[in-house]
């Protein structure tokens, strides 16, 4: 679940899933989509970084700060995401889709810097995801959430086992 590959293979999927979620209305899903797309490129770029051979970015856990700055970089894309989309659209769940694309924005920042938390922020966007893309009539949108749900505990139970190994 360290895999470089996730990058350029998620930028596909990012791309496509702009475009179905300005079709049925999910306007700050199809934003946080073209922000995966630009974080895949940096993030790409920061995981392929290395000096002398060794990876220069590892998976570590976040500090007391660094959990604080994250809370308050969700908190403040929830808040300007619902008010642009109850002012400036006609989005039918700005309350629902600020929130999964607030803690999606959230766990893509922490991926990049390969922070263990990102997984539960990401188990966070998809149990929000499953029932927000049900609603939208994006049953099959909503498995995928499920998958990717099941991904991210797996991922975090990964990552947390390397974190561990790498103390001991």
């Amino acid at each position: 679940m360290e895999n470089i590959l996730v990058y350029p293979v998620g930028m596909v999927s990012t791309t496509i899933f702009i475009f179905i979620y300005l079709t049925h209305g999910l306007y700050a899903d199809a934003t946080v989509n073209f922000y995966y797309t630009v974080m895949s490129i940096i993030g790409w770029a920061m995981w392929a970084q290395k000096k002398e051979g060794h990876k220069l970015l590892n998976i570590t856990r976040s500090t007391a700060k660094e959990w604080r700055n994250a809370i308050m970089f969700f908190a403040v894309c929830w808040a300007i995401l619902f008010f642009v989309l109850k002012r400036f659209t006609d989005s039918t769940v700005p309350l629902a889709d600020s929130f999964t694309s607030a803690a999606a924005y959230t766990g893509m920042w922490l991926m990049n810097k390969k922070k263990l938390e990102n997984w539960i922020w990401w188990i966070i966007t998809n149990l929000a995801s499953i029932p927000l893309n049900f609603y939208k009539h994006l049953e099959f949108t909503s498995f995928e959430y499920i998958v990717l749900l099941v991904l991210a505990v797996m991922g975090y139970l990964s990552w947390r086992k390397k974190i561990e190994h790498a103390i001991t």
